[in-house]
């Protein structure tokens, strides 16, 4: 019972939060979907560990965005056109796409960035996959 009552509080907080923080706000996007994550593989305790693994590699914070966004915007990087639909989890392909290494000030030192259709994003250099959409 106690089980189902952790489960169902982390469902609804997840559920509960604005759709506009989902989509892009660093470390709550990454506790969010970790919640949800963990909590479909492990249960409540899935959901809280998922959630504090998500909220640690969360990318750039709320607080630095803007300045990040002042940079990329300094720097003047191309912008590689990509025909798919953009969203985080997409996997970028791997020839055409210039990935440049984030300032150490963002705290974002495991990601590359680049930007694509005219957005700037994060991506695990790894795997070239979308981590955070900078807006």
């Amino acid at each position: 019972m106690k089980n189902q009552i952790l489960m169902a509080g982390a469902v609804l907080g997840a559920l509960a939060m604005p759709v506009a923080t989902l989509a892009q706000s660093g470390a709550a996007t990454g506790a969010v979907g970790g919640a949800v994550g963990g909590a479909i593989v492990g249960g409540p305790i899935g959901a809280v560990v998922g959630g504090v693994g998500g909220a640690i590699v969360g990318g750039i914070s709320d607080d630095t965005r803007p300045r990040f966004r002042e940079y990329v915007v300094r720097e003047q990087r191309p912008s590689y056109t990509y025909r798919e639909d953009l969203r985080v989890g997409v996997e970028l392909p791997s020839d055409g796409v210039t990935y440049y290494e984030v300032p150490k000030e963002y705290n974002a030192p495991q990601y590359r960035y680049t930007v694509v259709n005219g957005r700037t994003v994060l991506v695990d250099p790894r795997t070239r996959r979308v981590v955070q959409i900078v807006e």
